[in-house]
């Protein structure tokens, strides 16, 4: 599958969990044992609102602290959908996927940039189903594209502490209770109402 159809995919399948979200669902636990539905949302927002200058070839220095802090405001899906919408924009801009994108981490290709953001989607968009009692399962397609590329970054991940270790998963578990393991998620999670 190509990488920008990949990514748009990872966007609608995290948007379409956010719609889902009902008002009384906000301060929900998640898989994230630190955030809350709200909280985890609000990353993945300022994710999507980092993408658009970071891809455009501005630095970090240069955004400021603009993206600190809430994101969501008082209409949490609406912002999420115009955030998602922008990300996707700039995305897909001529050009955009050949440029070197300034992470905290250093330069970095757009398309690894990209790959990052596909599986930060769609793991995060797991994490809203479950924590809100939507439909877990996820675009097979993107899935593994995530997947593929998360192989030959997991040990990187876990020795700098992105992801948490240990989780196992039967030997005949899918390719998406395995991707969701290999970035330390109980693929059986549920919230303990």
């Amino acid at each position: 599958m190509d990488l920008l159809e990949a990514y748009r995919r990872s966007l609608a399948e995290f948007i379409d969990r956010v719609d889902q979200i009902e008002p009384g669902q906000w301060s929900d636990p998640t898989p994230c044992s630190d955030w809350d539905v709200r909280t985890l949302v609000n990353h993945v927002v300022t994710e999507d609102r980092w993408s658009v200058p970071l891809l455009a070839g501005r630095t970090i220095d240069e955004v400021g602290d603009r993206l600190d802090g809430d994101q969501l405001g008082a209409d949490p899906i609406a912002t999420a959908r115009e955030a998602a919408a922008q990300a996707e924009i700039a995305a897909t801009h001529p050009g955009a996927i050949d440029r070197t994108v300034h992470l905290s981490s250093g330069e970095t290709p757009a398309t690894e940039y990209l790959r990052q953001l596909l599986a930060e989607h769609l793991v995060h968009g797991w994490d809203v189903a479950v924590a809100i009692g939507a439909q877990p399962r996820l675009d097979p397609d993107a899935v593994h594209a995530a997947a593929q590329w998360f192989a030959g970054q997991i040990d990187a991940y876990q020795r700098n502490n992105l992801v948490h270790t240990g989780v196992r998963v039967p030997d005949d578990a899918d390719e998406q209770d395995r991707l969701l393991a290999s970035f330390g998620r109980d693929p059986d999670w549920a919230p303990s109402h």
